[in-house]
């Protein structure tokens, strides 16, 4: 009877002994990254992060957050973002390592804005110039945006808050796909918690699908409320997509006057909307 390799060596009596040891947390970063590029494709954000105790002492200072569903997917541990503060959460967005996007990026970019808007416009992700500067919409379709604004007589910065539905540059400044746009749900989540704007301007289907899980043609959501944890939203095309489509501006103005007249309703029920 012929012994396997393994048989041969417990009777021989040098049995090899593993032992399992604990990966540091910068080891836990790249595993999360690398991991959660080939993670299957998750069309919607969850809906309840499970509670993670938090960890103390030193490793807990340096080791990155990351969303628990990415965490789920990954097999490692960490911490929910559902109670960070503003300074906790940008940390927890500039070292954010849960999909692939942070494999190219210069910087994660998380907002910019009023920290107590009325209006929150979300687009899509970070371009080229973006995750240079570190701020949404600073291109041409930045400029876009703030001559759009200033039709409704608003001002970046000024009871205006500009974020994005994912936080890093995607390659080639693509479309953000279903899994990674899930992955940075909850940051943007816990952003509109954290400002509790009185209306929200989606910018594009990303931001739509993001936000309202809606994957309908965007012409058919226009012209119509929806709603997401309390506030009025209202669906608008991309400033990209209108510096290649010029006739629809006129159609991004009417939503950005229901938008006006939405908020005003918001403030002043009595008003005729």
């Amino acid at each position: 009877m012929s012994l396997s390799r393994e048989q041969m060596l417990h009777e021989m009596g040098i049995t090899p002994l593993w032992v399992l040891r604990d990966p540091a947390p910068a080891e836990l970063s790249e595993m999360a990254c690398d991991e959660a590029v080939t993670a299957p494709e998750v069309v919607a954000p969850p809906s309840v992060i499970a509670d993670v105790p938090p960890r103390h002492g030193p490793a807990a200072q340096t080791e990155p957050l990351v969303p628990t569903t990415v965490a789920a997917r990954t097999g490692t541990t960490t911490p929910t973002v559902d109670h960070l503060d503003w300074p906790d959460l940008a940390r927890a967005v500039a070292e954010c390592r849960a999909c692939g996007l942070c494999q190219q990026r210069k910087q994660a970019v998380l907002g910019v804005g009023d920290l107590q808007p009325d209006w929150l416009f979300i687009g899509e992700g970070p371009g080229a110039e973006e995750d240079v500067k570190g701020e949404p919409f600073v291109g041409q379709a930045g400029k876009l945006l703030d001559a759009m604004l200033a039709s409704i007589d608003l001002e970046r910065g000024k009871k205006v808050y500009i974020a994005n539905a994912v936080k890093c540059r995607p390659p080639g400044n693509r479309t953000p796909e279903a899994a990674e746009m899930a992955t940075c749900h909850p940051y943007l989540a816990r952003q509109i918690a954290l400002l509790k704007p009185k209306v929200i301007v989606l910018l594009g289907k990303a931001a739509v699908h993001s936000v309202l899980q809606d994957d309908k043609p965007l012409g058919s959501l226009r012209g119509r409320q929806f709603e997401y944890a309390g506030i009025p939203v209202v669906v608008t095309y991309h400033p990209a997509y209108l510096l290649r489509n010029l006739p629809d501006k006129a159609k991004a103005w009417e939503d950005l006057l229901l938008a006006r007249r939405t908020l005003a309703a918001r403030q002043d029920p009595a008003l005729p909307f």
